[in-house]
């Protein structure tokens, strides 16, 4: 009891952030890094299924040294969990961030005192203590959480699986919620909301890069090179358009007379982006079927 986090501190709480493991290695310039999740309540007490997030920060000072710590966030405001949801929140300047109690500070937890958006928490050796990390950043990961929860067809609501309904019933135990024996299946809007396909991702990256090359390009090349995508994440392109697209790269990569463009990192990164994008929509094969490999002699 005397180096827990205290019941009072999720009782009201907006979410909860766990992130394992989180690796801090130092010489000089301190950085730490982590994957985890963030699970997020409703005015009315319901928990939803969790996305994934990443946590990195930095210090500068004279340090040498590796570590790997659990951490644990309480997010006590609704404005401090839409700040992540929003795209990344920077704890100490985003949203106000504290080392949060333990123990016989517990009491601290109900009196008033207590005016930070986000309590921060590690985790050594089975004991919690209140931890100060601020200039951290939280994002929110979509693709992890694209790969994680999938859905059984397209336009359809993705599937939670049973070990992320069972760590958010945990969550809503140790939040002081009742939690029926046989709880309900933790509501899936923030894991469909908040996901993205790597499709989607790579979609997106060569929307905001194509530009750069076609800055370049007079009228006739930018038509020649153009890319046959649609602002819609969910809209997929026409294979055979598609598949034209990344023959027109792959000719002028390969054809002397254009190297003066196939050289440019511009051209470069949109041909390399295309490919994989143009892979990504094929669908993975469980096995190779292959011939057993070479005898080495």
């Amino acid at each position: 009891p005397l180096s827990q986090i205290p019941a009072q501190m999720l009782q009201d709480c907006h979410g909860v952030a766990i992130v394992p493991n989180v690796i801090k290695g130092s010489f000089i310039v301190g950085a730490r890094h982590g994957k985890g999740l963030l699970f997020i309540r409703d005015p009315d007490g319901t928990w939803h299924a969790p996305v994934f997030i990443t946590l990195t920060g930095g210090n500068v000072g004279w340090q040498v040294g590796v570590q790997a710590s659990d951490i644990i966030l309480v997010f006590k405001t609704a404005r401090s969990v839409q700040g992540i949801l929003s795209g990344k929140l920077t704890l100490g300047g985003d949203a106000s961030a504290a080392a949060g109690p333990v123990g016989r500070q517990a009491a601290v937890a109900t009196d008033g005192q207590l005016q930070a958006e986000i309590y921060t928490y590690s985790r050594s050796r089975g004991l919690f203590a209140g931890v100060s990390i601020d200039g951290t950043v939280l994002r929110v990961d979509q693709v992890a959480t694209g790969m994680y929860y999938q859905s059984p067809a397209p336009g359809q609501p993705v599937v939670i699986p049973t070990s992320a309904a069972q760590l958010t019933q945990a969550i809503a135990r140790y939040a002081g919620q009742q939690v029926q024996v046989t709880p309900p299946e933790p509501q899936s809007q923030f894991a469909q909301q908040y996901r993205s396909d790597r499709p989607a991702v790579l979609q997106d990256q060569l929307l905001q890069i194509a530009p750069e090359l076609f800055k370049l390009l007079d009228p006739q090349w930018t038509a020649h090179l153009a890319l046959p995508l649609s602002a819609n994440p969910n809209e997929v392109p026409d294979p055979n358009a598609l598949a034209a697209a990344v023959a027109k790269y792959d000719q002028v990569a390969a054809d002397p007379q254009y190297g003066s463009l196939a050289g440019r990192p511009e051209f470069q990164s949109v041909h390399s982006l295309l490919k994989h994008y143009q892979h990504s929509l094929i669908p993975n094969a469980q096995t190779l079927q292959l011939p057993p490999p070479p005898i080495n002699r």
